[in-house]
């Protein structure tokens, strides 16, 4: 579940607190294309009052006719589909021939939005698990290797909290803004910095004052962990990255211009037996090359080359590299 939907369950739970009635509907599954991905959900309160969405707004709006026509009015949680034709499609803002599948429910107090919360805001991530013939929900913690929605004739599973994670080595200016907007990406962040003389509050964020390596193996970064070395200090950059690139992590990057990036490698190579295949996936410089200059851009440029990681968009050389060379001369 990514930020938007998380700030749709805050919506929920104020409504509910009101003593409003609430449906919650969940991506289940699509067909073809569909503006939104499995999981994204939406809410409709008993007077048509609308948060987040599911599709480009016809969907919303044929939702909010049934909440004023009295049509949700349910007892129990409700599997329906959209744009099963391509005529529908189009009716309800889906690209020709998409087809997507809700379920819709129904809230009341054993819906738990609550206690989700509150399990999100501790930072854990959760499993979601309600059952289709009453809206009975039951929290826990999620299984390794889970898919994000599953559902079958008699329930529907469903996890949240953050699911991709960011270790920054370094609390200098550009961890701040790099870690703000990654917090906004749904990345689960931790800082690293040693040294006692940079102090950086980020909201939402945890800072650590272990040795970078030490840091790196408590992480255990899998898959879905990005490694980004930022402090210029080859003392603690290197030894993160040592540990980083023999991990898992999907993404490692360094910030320092080429000349320092090729220093760099053959330090890691020559003291820290780090393999050429491990170096080659060092992304140094790190970010995109959009001529970045300010914190602000650079933080945009790494975290642009991070999601283009994540989904495996193929791109050229001459889009690689230089994402916050610009912006650092060492």
């Amino acid at each position: 579940m990514d930020n938007v939907d998380l700030n749709v369950l805050r919506q929920v739970a104020q409504w509910q607190h009101e003593g409003r009635a609430v449906v919650l509907g969940t991506i289940t599954r699509t067909w073809g294309s569909a503006p939104r991905p499995v999981g994204s959900v939406v809410a409709v309160r008993d007077d048509g009052q609308i948060a987040g969405s599911v599709s480009g707004g016809c969907i919303e709006d044929d939702l909010i006719a049934r909440i004023r026509d009295g049509a949700l009015q349910l007892a129990a949680p409700s599997v329906v589909r959209y744009g099963v034709g391509a005529e529908e499609a189009t009716r309800f803002g889906l690209p020709c021939g998409g087809t997507l599948e809700l379920v819709l429910e129904p809230l009341q107090p054993a819906s738990q939005i609550d206690e989700l919360l509150r399990r999100l805001d501790a930072g854990e991530r959760v499993q979601r698990e309600l059952r289709l013939a009453d809206g009975a929900v039951q929290l826990r913690a999620p299984q390794a290797g889970a898919d994000v929605v599953q559902l079958s004739e008699d329930r529907l599973i469903t996890h949240h909290g953050p699911q991709w994670r960011l270790l920054i080595i370094g609390a200098g200016q550009l961890t701040q803004y790099l870690a703000q907007m990654a917090l906004a990406l749904d990345y689960q962040v931790l800082i690293c910095d040693p040294r006692s003389e940079y102090e950086l509050h980020v909201p939402g964020t945890t800072l650590t004052r272990e040795m970078p390596d030490d840091t790196v193996l408590s992480f255990a970064p899998d898959g879905h962990s990005a490694i980004v070395a930022l402090t210029h200090d080859p003392k603690l950059d290197d030894l993160a990255l040592m540990e980083a690139l023999k991990s898992p992590a999907f993404y490692v990057g360094a910030i320092g211009s080429r000349v320092n990036q090729a220093k760099r490698r053959a330090r890691l190579a020559e003291h820290f037996d780090v393999s050429q295949a491990q170096l080659a996936r060092l992304h140094g410089p790190v970010g995109l090359h959009i001529g970045a200059r300010t914190p602000p851009e650079i933080a945009l440029a790494i975290l642009a080359h991070m999601t283009a990681e994540r989904y495996g968009v193929q791109l050229s050389s001459s889009q690689l590299g230089s994402g916050a060379e610009s912006g650092c001369a060492i």
